[in-house]
């Protein structure tokens, strides 16, 4: 009897804990203002009603560079739908590269800089490339990807969060 009343016990402990840890953690974007190459200011906390992916890349990176026609087609498809793309260039990139692979692969979404790894900071201290987030219209992250991106897995969520 009172071995089934401890097994009883350490199953319900097992149970609640198993509901905490299954639980998805919602974390909220943090408020900064980016800068892009092109001196356009943009502010995160403006763009809540709409999904916003936050991309860390740099033009040394070759994955970040294979990512490139995927986030363009993603920007083309989703951008009227209300997605907006930030590209945010990692600290150690130099901005004339930044520039340069922006015009050369002609990305249509806004790229900027971070000059003194501010927003990586304040996005978790980002440090591998590609790094990508997926904001939620409430500004909430409801994703982050380490690596190359399931489209398939994003394009999914993008549409789940454009209807609601």
């Amino acid at each position: 009897m009172k071995l089934k009343y401890i097994l009883t016990i350490l199953l319900l402990i097992f149970v609640a804990l198993f509901i905490l840890f299954l639980r998805p953690v919602v974390i909220a974007a943090p408020n900064l203002t980016f800068t892009t190459i092109y001196g356009k200011k943009i502010e995160l906390s403006k763009l809540k009603g709409k999904p916003v992916i936050v991309n860390f890349w740099a033009t040394d990176c070759a994955s970040c560079i294979k990512e490139i026609p995927q986030l363009i087609e993603l920007y083309n498809n989703f951008h009227p739908k209300g997605l907006e793309i930030i590209a945010i260039a990692m600290y150690y990139d130099f901005p004339s590269h930044v520039l340069e692979m922006s015009k050369a692969k002609q990305i249509p979404y806004d790229v900027a800089l971070d000059l003194k790894a501010e927003h990586a900071f304040a996005f978790g201290q980002v440090q591998l490339t590609p790094t990508t987030f997926l904001i939620s219209p409430s500004g909430d992250i409801v994703m982050k990807k380490q690596g190359l991106l399931n489209m398939p897995k994003l394009q999914q969520l993008i549409q789940n969060l454009i209807l609601g």
